[in-house]
């Protein structure tokens, strides 16, 4: 018996829009035009500049755009979704497809990153830039850090010039480097080392300003890092930076935010092999390294008793350097979760709260 044209079974057609996939250079940029049905309408080159890649997107207003992340992708991905394009930043970490094809090319990046875009979305694993706002704002604690490896290196010079003259520069720290280094210097050197100093003194003198810019946006533009900094160990810097970092935490839930720092063990499992492994070391790479600072401090002789200080203690018991090593990281993914709620929930910051729920007394 036949079936009736009611019964039979209907297929739903998903309209795939077209798809442009751009791969990004510094001077000129390669595109690959792909209709939903997977036909090729264009390709070709594009100059990486604003004006050009304006002309380019509002002539393609509602296609969807895939990129990878990288330098110029922050700006170019604003500049997309203002002239009407859904944009799709894929992770290159994640795309192995690209970095690890035998014909590499622009043009065959290009290619592929339009396939993928037409095919499965998750397949690009993509990422969400923070916003122009955050990014200059972060662009502060960039330049402190630009000046602080400066400092570092011209202290260093000095002490080693020193040091083959026969003389030794004091022990100090780099805020008093320059005064106090100045009386150890024999005069055979001061033609080279007194202008050194100098500059040391103006990198101190800058990177003050800079701490006061930062202290500034904490308290003007970021009150939330007031709640941050109930932490010991988190201060204006550290706290900045995870807001800025993150940018919107709407966007994690629970722990997610440790692996998007890069701070969860990777996975490489098969049959009855799980070996341990070390971390992913993805995302912000500077972020990752605020929080292990405070996580020493947590673990050291002046931090204050707290859940974070006496999980990790458990964790390095032992004593050994591996162990030491494993639990300022798990500490410091700890901490990131910790920020996270307290930002999220707007909460106090109750540093023996898993202590008191369990019934344990606080150390003396």
């Amino acid at each position: 018996m036949a079936h009736s044209s009611a019964a039979a079974t209907t297929m739903t057609t998903v309209q795939v829009p077209t798809t442009i996939g751009l791969d990004l250079s510094d001077r000129v940029s390669h595109l690959h035009l792909m209709r939903g049905d997977g036909q090729t309408l264009e390709t070709g080159k594009v100059q990486t500049q604003r004006a050009a890649l304006a002309q380019l997107f509002e002539r393609w207003q509602g296609c969807r755009l895939v990129i990878e992340a990288g330098g110029h992708s922050p700006w170019i991905s604003r500049l997309g979704k203002e002239c009407g394009l859904e944009v799709v930043v894929a992770n290159p970490r994640r795309v192995e497809l690209i970095s690890k094809n035998d014909r590499k090319t622009d043009r065959t990046d290009a290619e592929l990153l339009a396939r993928l875009g037409r095919s499965d979305l998750e397949l690009l694993s993509p990422i969400t830039h923070r916003s122009a706002q955050a990014q200059a704002h972060l662009a502060v604690r960039d330049a402190r850090n630009a000046a602080v490896s400066a400092r570092t290196g011209l202290v260093n010079f000095v002490r080693g010039k020193l040091k083959s003259s026969g003389s030794r520069a004091p022990a100090c720290s780099p805020e008093c480097f320059d005064r106090r280094a100045l009386a150890a210097i024999p005069p055979e050197l001061e033609p080279a080392l007194r202008p050194t100093l100098l500059l040391i003194e103006q990198l101190n003198r800058q990177i003050k300003g800079f701490d006061q810019q930062i202290q500034r946006l904490c308290e003007e533009r970021y009150p939330v890092t007031q709640l941050l900094q109930q932490v010991p160990g988190v201060g204006p810097i550290v706290s900045l930076a995870f807001v800025l970092t993150i940018d919107d935490p709407k966007r994690f839930k629970g722990r997610e935010v440790g692996a998007y720092l890069g701070m969860v063990p990777r996975k490489k499992s098969s049959g009855q092999s799980d070996p341990k492994l070390h971390i992913t070391k993805a995302g912000d790479r500077e972020m990752r390294r605020l929080l292990v600072l405070a996580a020493n401090y947590i673990l050291g002789r002046f931090g204050p008793d707290c859940d974070l200080k006496r999980f990790g203690t458990k964790l390095c018991a032992d004593g050994s350097s591996a162990n030491k090593k494993r639990a300022r990281v798990a500490v410091a993914r700890k901490l990131a979760v910790l920020l996270h709620r307290l930002w999220s929930h707007g909460e106090s910051y109750d540093p023996l709260y898993l202590a008191k729920k369990r019934g344990e007394l606080a150390l003396t």
